[in-house]
């Protein structure tokens, strides 16, 4: 038997208590003692009126913010038993009145009647399909509630029939007792439902909406059945009481995890209205995240989310996300080609997709010529700190001439131009870098007269950029012969010199300085590669 079974079992042996006491006052009703208290029920009716309170403000005002029909009805639901529950406190002797009278007496059960119709109503069509004339017809309800309640109130005062006269020996005499029945069949199906929701979606708050929702079932039972001041008319308190507080510790524990009341009465949410709350909170977080990168203050963004309905909370689970957002996109943006980094940033859908699209560029190959005779003499650690001593001198020179850096392979690195934005100077962009990169390695190899010496070959043509791999595990890259070429004419220039094909050559016109090293045979090609040695550094814009 695993827990989760297990936990359904002693729950529901656990609810089967109450109904066990009251079976069991009733068959012998000399256990069933009189304990007329007035200090104790006043104070026990008060504090669950009050709990319930607190539960329908909170729930309406996460109704209101995402209109959702389904917190609508429950904090309905709330409020007819609280408001209620609040006159039957004052049906307590010295009080208010010297003696209670029926009015006041009986305000819990209708209370309890009412408040199942409406949690009833939140597990039906009309919170789901019919969620607009919930919506629509809120204000009506609550404007109508607010006005029964008042009524009763006064009409119980002023003795004004049929709420005058003494209260009956059980709080459930006559039709309350037909009415009874029907309010523990809407609150069993009620459970029903929100049990099987629990189990579709979890969440603690839902599981305390459907134990104390059987607890509110039984609370019905024992109005009905019971004795007035007797044992098993204090149980129906006691199990409001129960009821009430379950949801709220539930709710409170979601809070604390969630740290909004969003996460509080998530689990109770229509799916649309979820799904509404998911595409608001990723986009105010993006919202937060991108000012903080653009190096915007974020409290003009905080201020505007307030403005829509964002509270305290929601303000400071939005920061903290977007702290996250920026944390990770730190610690992996650096390990993503810019071109796949920034289209994840942007959203753009097909940037993941295996495939690609053939596009003219230009590509550059470096690599560190003497490698292989350097790292056989040196240590893996001297070895990598060499390297990332030469990385971290070229890396910014192919950002600054707008290149992507597609990958590092050992002591080599390719960057490819005109691979994300448009650049119709890819060309000149590609050989611009190329000689950055060989001069921004003298400095390093002078210091360091033992140190491999960089060497560039640089190509222009048509490639596919795309993505390769499987859907588990995949790479952004560059495929073509353009690419191949490019990595042939690197090996077949000398340490410190740039090697260009023709297609560069001829797209540098009037910017282009070098001199012809004519057909050189490149390894993979059956034709000679015609081939220059570029000079000097073309102009930049």
């Amino acid at each position: 038997m695993d827990g989760s079974t297990h936990l359904s079992w002693s729950t529901a042996l656990a609810l089967t208590l109450p109904l066990i006491g009251l079976v069991i006052l009733l068959v012998r009703p000399d256990f069933d003692l009189e304990w007329q208290h007035h200090p104790s029920h006043f104070w026990l009716v008060l504090l669950a009126a009050a709990v319930n309170t607190a539960l329908a403000y909170v729930t309406n005002v996460a109704a209101g913010r995402y209109r959702d029909a389904r917190l609508v009805l429950i904090s309905l639901a709330f409020l007819a038993s609280a408001g209620f529950l609040g006159l039957h406190a004052l049906a307590t002797p010295g009080v208010l009145l010297a003696t209670p009278n029926l009015g006041f007496a009986i305000a819990t059960p209708v209370g309890l009647i009412i408040a199942s119709a409406f949690a009833a109503a939140a597990t039906s069509p009309l919170a789901g399909p019919r969620a607009l004339t919930v919506l629509r017809l809120r204000p009506l309800m609550l404007g109508g509630l607010v006005v029964l309640m008042a009524a009763w109130a006064v009409g119980s005062m002023a003795r004004l029939p049929p709420l005058d006269g003494p209260p009956p020996a059980r709080e459930g005499a006559g039709l309350l007792n037909l009415l009874a029945i029907v309010g523990v069949a809407l609150y069993a199906y009620s459970a029903w439902h929100a049990a099987q929701l629990y189990r579709h979606r979890g969440g603690g708050v839902l599981l305390s909406m459907a134990v104390a929702l059987v607890l509110l079932a039984e609370a019905m039972v024992a109005v009905a059945l019971s004795r007035n001041w007797h044992l098993s008319w204090w149980e129906w308190h006691v199990l409001l009481l129960a009821a009430f507080t379950t949801i709220a510790l539930g709710a409170r524990r979601e809070y604390r995890r969630g740290g909004s009341l969003t996460a509080a009465f998530g689990g109770l949410y229509l799916e649309a209205t979820l799904a509404r709350v998911d595409r608001w909170y990723a986009t105010a977080v993006a919202q937060v995240a991108s000012a903080d990168a653009r190096g915007e203050s974020t409290e003009r963004v905080l201020s505007d989310l307030r403005r829509e309905g964002a509270s305290d909370d929601d303000l400071a689970l939005l920061a903290q996300a977007a702290g996250e957002v920026r944390r990770l996109d730190a610690a992996f943006r650096p390990y993503l080609p810019s071109v796949v980094a920034q289209g994840i940033r942007q959203r753009e859908p097909d940037i993941a997709r295996l495939g690609g699209e053939e596009r003219e560029v230009s590509v550059v190959f470096a690599d560190l010529a003497g490698f292989t005779t350097f790292s056989e003499t040196r240590s893996p650690t001297e070895v990598i700190g060499m390297l990332n001593e030469y990385w971290g001198a070229v890396v910014p020179v192919i950002d600054a001439a707008g290149g992507v850096i597609e990958q590092f392979a050992g002591d080599g690195v390719m960057a490819i131009f005109n691979a994300a934005a448009d650049q119709p100077d890819h060309a000149r962009r590609a050989a611009m870098a190329g000689l950055a990169i060989v001069e921004a390695g003298r400095p390093l190899a002078d210091a360091h007269p033992h140190w491999p010496i960089f060497r560039v070959g640089i190509n222009t043509g048509a490639a596919v950029l795309g993505n390769v791999g499987t859907d588990s595990r995949r790479g952004f890259a560059a495929i073509g012969d353009t690419i191949n070429t490019a990595a042939r004419l690197m090996a077949a220039g000398q340490p410190g010199q740039v090697v260009a094909g023709r297609a560069t050559w001829d797209a540098l016109g009037d910017e282009r300085s070098g001199e012809p090293l004519g057909a050189v045979r490149v390894k993979g090609k059956r034709a000679a590669v015609e081939a220059w040695r570029l000079y000097g550094r073309p102009n930049a814009d």
